[in-house]
């Protein structure tokens, strides 16, 4: 594993103290997230549930739009859990958060309040304008992630 402050450096070539504490400290922290990725798996199958759950019960609201309503944010939800176990498997993986991940997350999470608002009626033209705002730094900064990614390096 890779010591995230000196990318390049693994852990396990640390000795004494210093190295047996970093080693301990990596493989609990992979054992916690691992623990979490569990329960945001777990999570994720328990709002598909809901999902489909509310499905067919929103065929018996059509005409009222409750059923309805409860059906977008379920879906919208299910996107921002599907994120959020993204960037949970991607730290597994790479032992770091990218900014281009969690910048998509963060997009997701402010469209789904948007769209659900917007839904409900309950989105003026200030909440439209400072939500654009956000949106505009948040894309800006998933171009950058983009843009300027570390680039691996090359084996010596």
């Amino acid at each position: 594993m890779e010591s995230p402050h000196h990318p390049g450096l693994h852990y396990s070539s640390l000795t004494g103290l210093r190295g047996m504490v970093l080693r301990f400290y990596g493989r609990t922290l992979d054992v916690l997230v691992s623990f979490l990725v569990f329960l945001m798996l777990l999570t994720l199958f328990f709002s598909v549930w809901n999902l489909l759950r509310d499905v067919y019960s929103a065929f018996g609201y059509l005409r009222q739009g409750i059923g309805i309503r409860n059906l977008v944010s379920d879906v919208l939800s299910v996107f921002v859990l599907i994120e959020l176990f993204r960037t949970f498997t991607d730290y597994l993986e790479f032992h770091r958060i990218r900014l281009r991940v969690l910048s998509e997350v963060a997009i997701v999470f402010i469209l789904r309040e948007l769209f659900i608002g917007l839904y409900a009626n309950r989105v003026g033209p200030l909440d439209l304008l400072a939500t654009a705002a956000i949106l505009a730094v948040l894309v800006a900064a998933r171009i950058a992630a983009v843009r300027f990614a570390p680039r691996p390096e090359s084996p010596d």
